[in-house]
């Protein structure tokens, strides 16, 4: 059983830059496809980015160009670093894995609790 718990979240202004962590205290870490999602103020959840096992990423168009997902498998981590934050990507910053590649938030079976961020204008 995977158990994902997320840092890093803050309050920063447009511009500025964040790193989200999310260690993973599963044994099986490297096994997993892992995903950062957000959900905004009144809205679902939506995927962010993704990495495989391999280190192959895939990222929303929203945020192409700005944010880079890692990984560490030695240390069961994966990061998202955020640069050029906008107001629009404030919210809750969760963490997730999945047996296999998805960008499809409900596929993702194992979640964290959460990280806030707010971007201030």
């Amino acid at each position: 059983q995977e158990q994902l718990l997320e840092s890093g979240g803050g309050l920063v202004q447009a511009g500025d830059s964040l790193r989200l962590s999310c260690e993973d205290s599963g044994r099986t870490f490297s096994n997993y496809y892992m995903g950062w999602m957000r959900r905004a103020p009144g809205k679902g959840s939506e995927f962010v980015a993704g990495i495989r096992r391999s280190g192959g990423t895939t990222y929303a168009d929203s945020v192409k160009g700005r944010f880079t997902i890692s990984r560490e498998n030695a240390n069961n981590t994966v990061y998202l670093q955020m640069n050029s934050l906008k107001p629009e990507d404030s919210g809750v910053y969760y963490c997730a894995a999945h047996l296999w590649p998805t960008s499809l938030v409900g596929d993702f079976a194992h979640w964290g609790q959460g990280t806030q961020v707010t971007v201030s204008s």
